[in-house]
């Protein structure tokens, strides 16, 4: 018999089933709360939105539109007249890649020359030569050896013929026979005495060619490449190949075959008779950009960096761990050359923080400081000042289309350096980065620019 509703519960209990009730009440109201909402969410409004219409079914009979591409009529091989009735015209030959085969009258006249040359290096000459006032340049002195920006030149050390050599940003390496050279038969190569040759995958940092041997043409490549221009054969040879960079290239005084190079922050010995390197001296922390023998003290070697720094070497003492150098000549910024004078005694500086110094090389605490605006910009080959036939003229370019003559008086108290003579022409249409000095000829002054061009300054 069941008892009577809240008859026998405690007031617990009583508490409890109304809990139970509300909590019930609260849940019957979410569960008609969320009954509403999928009402609402299911409702015809939202049926309303515009439906994919399903596409018609492209009839099976329609032909499919053809693509034209479109075509010149060079292409085509029509005249210009658009006629399709004309016979098409040959279609021309794809270009051929230029070839590093060397012209054989410009080999010819090289070879003659290097015959004629004496067996030993030129003296250094002082015959009272005035650079400011005698050197000119002619308007049939100028060539454009090379397309785009030339980053090394020099004349080839020839006693009765001047040869320019000029190397590009682009691996072409071209010759100017200034005395003149008659084209080639075949190919047309050597209009105006200018040859042109691409046997670089990369800019051409330097080229050499040793008064001794002069046959012997060696170029250098910051795609790590050292070139010789064999002469007899008539082309181009890769003897040295490299991972890593060369901006730097030089021969030893008394053997042609010693090159030294600056492969990235080393400076290393490459004997062209062995074929292969014979040694390393981690001698910069930056980039070697210039490498210069004393031509009196032949085992003393001259380094600029840019690292700020050039340095001064004695091959005899030089280790290959750890080399140290005889002098550090400390700049502001990169160092982007550091020639010895043809006497050997001086040496001379080009730098970034625009300054050109002079160095004595018994004394280095002796020295001379020129300012000179060296900030050519991100297109222009850097100013690197050279000596010219002694000790007293220092050549340099400068902004103005010009070329700047610092004249150094060498005492043995003090070394003193101005800057009063200028060479200006209206046929230098550019601005002169590098220079190169005619090694049997006083007064035969080589100047490249950026534009491809190769200016010669010679005696009035």
């Amino acid at each position: 018999m069941a008892s009577p509703p809240d008859a026998a519960l405690t007031d617990y209990e009583r508490l409890r089933e109304e809990n139970i009730r509300r909590n019930d009440a609260i849940l019957a109201s979410l569960r008609r709360k969320a009954a509403e909402l999928s009402a609402a969410i299911q409702s015809p409004s939202t049926s309303k939105r515009p439906k994919k219409q399903p596409q018609p079914r492209a009839s099976p009979a329609a032909p499919a539109i053809p693509v034209v591409l479109r075509r010149s009529l060079r292409t085509r091989g029509l005249p210009p007249s658009g006629s399709s009735s004309s016979p098409p015209a040959p279609a021309s030959p794809p270009a051929a890649p230029r070839s590093t085969r060397f012209s054989s009258s410009l080999a010819s006249v090289i070879l003659a020359a290097a015959a004629a040359s004496p067996a030993e290096s030129p003296p250094v000459r002082d015959d009272g030569f005035d650079a400011g006032t005698e050197l000119v340049l002619r308007p049939s002195h100028v060539r454009r050896v090379v397309p785009d920006r030339i980053l090394s030149v020099r004349i080839l050390p020839l006693v009765d013929r001047t040869v320019v050599a000029a190397g590009n940003k682009l691996g072409n390496v071209g010759f100017w026979d200034v005395d003149g050279v008659v084209a080639d038969e075949d190919d047309g190569d050597g209009a105006d005495g200018v040859f042109e040759y691409l046997p670089h995958r990369g800019p051409v940092g330097a080229i050499v060619s040793h008064p001794t041997a002069p046959q012997k043409i060696y170029s250098c490549c910051y795609e790590g490449e050292i070139c010789l221009m064999d002469l007899e054969k008539e082309n181009f040879n890769v003897i040295y190949l490299t991972d890593y960079p060369i901006f730097s290239l030089c021969q030893a005084p008394n053997s042609p075959s010693s090159l030294y190079l600056g492969e990235g922050n080393d400076l290393k010995h490459f004997d062209e008779r062995m074929g292969k390197v014979s040694a390393t001296w981690n001698s910069h922390d930056n980039r070697i950009n210039s490498i210069d023998f004393n031509p009196e003290n032949t085992y003393m070697l001259a380094t600029s960096s840019t690292d700020g720094t050039a340095c001064i070497w004695d091959l005899r003492n030089m280790k290959e761990k750890e080399p140290e150098s005889l002098k550090v000549l400390e700049h502001g910024r990169s160092v982007q050359s550091a020639y010895f004078s043809p006497s050997g005694r001086m040496v001379a500086t080009t730098s970034l923080d625009d300054t050109v110094r002079i160095f004595s090389v018994d004394d280095f605490g002796n020295s001379s400081i020129m300012k000179h605006n060296n900030k050519t910009g991100r297109w222009l080959s850097t100013f690197k000042a050279i000596w010219g036939w002694n000790d007293t003229d220092l050549f340099i370019g400068n902004m103005a289309r010009a070329i700047d003559i610092i004249s150094v008086d060498p005492n043995d108290s003090s070394l003193s350096a101005t800057n009063n003579a200028r060479l200006e022409s209206e046929h230098m249409t550019a601005i002169p980065g590098r220079f190169s000095a005619h090694p049997y000829k006083v007064g035969h002054l080589a100047c490249a620019s950026s534009g491809g061009k190769v200016f010669l300054w010679t005696r009035a």
